[in-house]
């Protein structure tokens, strides 16, 4: 409201200050004289002040059309002008607005718009470094993968868009199924940009898939500095690969140089059984049977495993039975209830002929976690207390039966794998095994599991004297128990029966 009374207050002052000015002139004596073509104008003060502002008018009026007039003569040219600029202006928007169009297109899963509109865009901006990458995205879409892979390598010669092309050109190569060439692309796309973090998995999954352990160590080096991975990820992973280039350590030709690498992969991560179990095959190999000792002991705290049991076996490999079970002392007395533990004491006890002591051993393994390798060695048991066939073949059709328990496992897609490796063998992923029970079952029969009463009746209802033969000379239970850290597996039982 006072603003308004303001500018009318003003607007009337204007008004009273030229009507001042104009009664002023029009008092004022005097005037300008003007000669034109021998004819004299005489003009008064009012007059002449009139006269001055239209001919101020008619000098800007003429000026303008004067450079109207050059700039039209510019423009057909071709020079560069305000018209050309209105019109430039005009095309750019009808531009990036068929390129906002294509992305909607492209995101909406309509190849085939989002291919036209990016084709309009090109040839209304000319600007490579955006229409391309569009245009490839399309191309993609729709399945014109030339036309994608030409527009990449228009992105390559560009530095600006160099890596968007490397990395368009090693994700065809990788749907492509050329993971040779889809690894350099990698490679190049990660010295573009070492921080990239799809690149950096990308790569690390090839080089695990192409065995390039060195490299693989590099490049999940990379992902550490640029803060990708966790420290106690990084050593562990480093660990695996670590352990995967001393991986023909037992092998006639292995180097000292993988003796060392292995027990680099255990001082990295000590509770990588796989690792640990190497380590320790390594001082064997050097003669240092104390550090592998104090190795196996250590992993076996954090998880007792029948491969540690295996390579403790492998320190003293000519012991006696006897011996063998006073010296597994030093791993059984540290997790005393642990399954492994106590089927480890049951083979032991069986290959020395205590099958009362192998029996308390077991305990109530059988009756509560029961697998196919516990009944197993409960048939052994009772073969050497000397049992009557049926019971042995009853306990070896049970395990026929029974699950096999922990198993490497991938994590990714389950798929059970008969020895650990660094990359799962049905889908490729690195450092995925872990030693666990799997979730499905193994025998997926549709008779086998009916089939067991009948077999075990059968047996029962024969009635000839049962035979007790000596454990140390029947062949069935050496072939069972001949070692100290291996028992026949359900395939094994599966033939027995």
């Amino acid at each position: 409201m006072l603003w308004s009374l303001f500018k009318i207050l003003v607007f009337v002052a204007i008004i009273g200050l030229l009507a001042l000015g104009g009664h002023f002139l029009m008092q004022t004596s005097g005037g300008v004289q003007i000669t034109v073509a021998g004819t004299e104008f005489t003009l008064g003060p009012l007059q002449s002040v009139i006269a001055l502002g239209v001919l101020v008018l008619a000098v800007w009026l003429f000026f303008k059309l004067l450079s109207l007039l050059v700039a039209t003569l510019k423009f057909l040219n071709g020079d560069e002008t305000a018209l050309s600029r209105y019109f430039d202006r005009s095309r750019e928007q009808r531009g990036y607005q068929a390129l906002a169009d294509g992305l909607m297109a492209l995101a909406s899963g309509e190849g085939r718009i989002a291919m036209t509109k990016a084709s309009k865009a090109e040839k209304l901006l000319n600007k490579p470094e955006l229409t391309d990458l569009l245009v490839a995205q399309a191309a993609e879409m729709t399945g014109d993968t030339k036309k994608a892979s030409d527009t990449y390598k228009k992105l390559v010669t560009n530095s600006a868009t160099r890596f968007v092309g490397v990395r368009g050109i090693m994700k065809q190569k990788l749907a492509e199924g050329d993971d040779e060439t889809a690894r350099k692309l990698a490679e190049k796309a990660l010295a573009i940009k070492p921080r990239h973090e799809e690149t950096q998995d990308v790569l690390l999954n090839l080089q695990t898939k192409a065995q390039d352990w060195a490299g693989a160590r590099s490049t999940l080096t990379s992902k550490l500095k640029a803060g990708y991975l966790p420290r106690d990820v990084f050593k562990r992973r480093d660990a695996v690969l670590a352990l995967s280039e001393a991986k023909g350590i037992l092998d006639e030709g292995a180097t000292v140089e993988q003796q060392e690498r292995a027990i680099e992969a255990n001082r990295l991560s000590p509770d990588l059984v796989p690792a640990a179990a190497m380590a320790a095959r390594a001082y064997i190999a050097k003669g240092k049977s104390r550090a592998a000792t104090k190795i196996l002991k250590k992993a076996w705290e954090v998880r007792p495993h029948p491969d540690l049991a295996h390579a403790f076996a492998e320190i003293e490999p000519d012991e006696t039975p006897e011996q063998r079970v006073r010296r597994f002392t030093a791993l059984t007395r540290i997790h005393p209830e642990n399954m492994e533990t106590r089927l480890i004491l049951a083979e032991l006890n069986i290959v020395a002929e205590d099958f009362p002591e192998a029996r308390r051993a077991l305990g109530d393994v059988v009756e509560k976690r029961g697998d196919a390798r516990a009944y197993t060695l409960m048939a052994a048991v009772e073969r050497g207390e000397g049992a009557t066939d049926a019971v042995v073949q009853g306990w070896l059709a049970k395990a026929l039966n029974a699950p096999r328990g922990p198993q490497w496992v991938c994590d990714n897609c389950h798929d059970i794998q008969p020895e650990w490796g660094p990359v799962c063998q049905n889908c490729h992923s690195f450092d995925t095994l872990s030693w666990q029970t799997p979730q499905t079952p193994e025998i997926a029969t549709a008779t086998g599991v009916h089939m067991l009463p009948l077999i075990v009746g059968a047996l029962e209802s024969q009635t000839e004297e049962p035979e007790t033969v000596e454990t140390a000379e029947d062949d069935d239970v050496v072939e069972v128990t001949v070692d100290a850290v291996e028992v026949a597996d359900d395939a094994e039982a599966q033939k027995q029966v």
